[in-house]
């Protein structure tokens, strides 16, 4: 894409609310905006707006082969619920097989080298799939989600993967993304109401307890900027691996 679109689509987006920039990006790319949703409050919120007013954009989530029962539960109702077809990328099979058979199967707790090595084998690199031909990637981050987020814009020219990245909910609390499920009575994670404000691969998630950071949870035995890679661009690339 030429970025001088990017600029006139930035310019454009600049003071819509979530629901008017979605139904722009949709009239503008006809298809070719894509929204990735892991089933978490802000992702049910897009995926409502995005149901709800009919949008010409696709729907695909990351299936790591690893996520809790309860995640796949609220990805049936969701389907259900909307009516939606929800795209599935799962990792590539001989990749997950040669890396369990030389690491075994918790590689990722002995160092943040091998836990990013899991993550883009299972999440980053079914992700650049995914967006493969896609002109808008629609995202659900919100700022206060964690620091790397925190300087994170609402309209962005994603480097790596050739495209615009739009967070339309990028500046919301998490008092309005509950307000907004309430108010349009949107199905949630049962996993939310048990400890749980982010949610990943079952083995890498805990609940948080009282006052610590919503990303606490999220592979809490490192010191790290808890990011998987698929918002973070130094983690775009695999570590190094005999794999």
């Amino acid at each position: 894409m030429d970025k001088s679109i990017f600029e006139k689509i930035k310019i454009e987006l600049q003071g819509l609310s979530p629901e008017e920039g979605l139904l722009f990006i949709s009239n503008q790319f006809d298809n070719k905006a894509v929204f990735s949703t892991s089933f978490g409050l802000e992702d049910q919120v897009i995926t409502q707006m995005i149901a709800s007013a009919k949008l010409k954009i696709k729907l695909f989530t990351l299936d790591t082969g690893r996520l809790f029962q309860e995640t796949y539960d609220i990805f049936d109702l969701t389907v259900k619920k909307y009516g939606l077809s929800i795209i599935t990328y799962a990792p590539q099979a001989s990749s997950v097989e040669n890396l369990i058979t030389k690491k075994g199967p918790n590689s990722f707790y002995e160092s943040i080298e091998n836990r990013k090595e899991c993550c883009f084998i299972r999440k980053v690199e079914p992700l650049q799939r995914a967006l493969a031909g896609a002109e808008v990637w629609i995202t659900g981050v919100r700022a206060d989600q964690s620091t790397n987020r925190n300087v994170m814009q609402l309209i962005e020219w994603d480097e790596q993967h050739q495209l615009i990245k739009y967070n339309p909910i990028l500046f919301w609390n998490l008092e309005d993304v509950s307000s907004y499920i309430e108010q349009k009575r949107i199905p949630v994670n049962t996993l939310h109401k048990k400890g749980f404000p982010s949610i990943g691969c079952e083995p890498c998630t805990r609940a948080v307890l009282p006052g610590e950071d919503p990303r606490a949870g999220r592979w809490w035995w490192e010191s790290s900027s808890k990011e998987c890679g698929l918002h973070s661009n130094e983690d775009q690339l695999p570590a190094k691996s005999s794999v």
